[in-house]
C-alpha cells in the first residue's frame, strides 16, 4: 500500500444519501479477489445507459451523459464529494478497491458506514468526515467554480480548497499512522517477521514432532 501523506486533486461531487455498496460496484462484478480492475464498472449501473456483465467491452458500452464522472469538467477527479452513510449496505471490500482503482484517494462526507470506513484505511484511501453545513458549502463551491481543487494534509489534519478556504479534520491516531506509513494489514504483521521467525524456530526445537510432515515434505 502506497504511503498516504498529502494530496491534491479535482473535487467530483455525488450529491446522494446512504449510497450502498451494490451501487459503488455491483455484485456481478465480484468475479475476483485481485484489487484492480475494478474501476471501469465503479458506479456501473449510473455510468452506462446499457446493463454491464462481467468480460463486456467498457469501450463500446453507452455512457450517461448525466453522470456526474461523465461529465468533463470532473474527468481525473481523485477526491469524492458525498453524502451522509457512504458506503452502506454489505461488507464488499470491492467497494473501496474500485473507488481506488477508478482513482479515488480521498472521500468527503458527513457520515460513512462503519465496515466501509474500516476499510477504505486498510486500502490506502483516506474517508474525512465533515460536519454537514461544511459538506453543503463545499457542493455549492464545487458546482459554483470548474477545476475546483482540494489539498489535502493528512499530517495536519486540515484541508485547503482552491479558493483559499482552510478545513480542519481529525483522524484516530493509529489509522493516521498507517496511511502515512502505508501500511495494510499484511504490513503491518510485516513488520514483525523476524519475531514470527524466531517463534517458529524456537517451536521447531521445542517440539519437532509438530514438524515431521512439513520436514518429510
Amino acid at each position: 500500500m502506497e504511503p498516504f501523506i498529502r494530496h491534491t486533486g479535482i473535487v467530483a461531487p455525488f450529491d446522494r444519501t446512504n449510497v450502498d455498496t451494490d451501487l459503488i460496484i455491483p455484485k456481478q462484478f465480484l468475479k475476483s479477489v485481485q484489487r484492480s480492475g475494478f474501476g471501469v464498472n465503479l458506479f456501473d449501473q449510473l455510468r452506462y445507459l446499457d446493463e454491464g456483465q462481467p468480460g463486456m467491452d467498457v469501450a463500446t458500452r453507452r455512457l450517461n451523459p448525466d453522470f456526474v464522472l461523465n461529465q468533463p469538467r470532473y474527468q481525473n477527479a481523485t477526491i469524492l464529494l458525498t453524502r451522509a452513510n457512504f458506503g452502506c449496505g454489505s461488507s464488499r471490500e470491492h467497494a473501496p478497491w474500485a473507488l481506488l482503482d477508478f482513482g479515488f484517494k480521498v472521500i468527503l462526507a458527513p457520515s460513512f458506514a462503519d465496515i466501509f470506513f474500516n476499510n477504505c484505511f486498510k486500502n490506502g484511501i483516506l474517508p474525512i468526515t465533515l460536519p454537514d453545513q461544511e459538506i453543503d458549502r463545499l457542493f455549492t463551491e464545487v458546482a459554483g467554480n470548474e477545476g475546483f481543487t482540494m489539498e489535502v494534509d493528512l499530517e495536519g489534519e486540515q484541508l485547503t480548497t482552491s479558493m483559499g478556504k482552510t478545513l480542519t479534520f481529525s483522524v484516530e491516531p493509529y489509522r493516521k499512522h498507517c496511511l502515512l506509513q502505508g501500511l495494510d494489514d499484511i504490513g503491518l504483521t510485516l513488520q514483525r517477521a523476524e519475531h514470527i521467525r524466531a517463534y517458529e524456530e524456537r517451536r521447531r526445537r521445542e517440539c519437532p514432532w509438530l514438524f515431521q510432515d512439513l520436514n518429510s515434505a
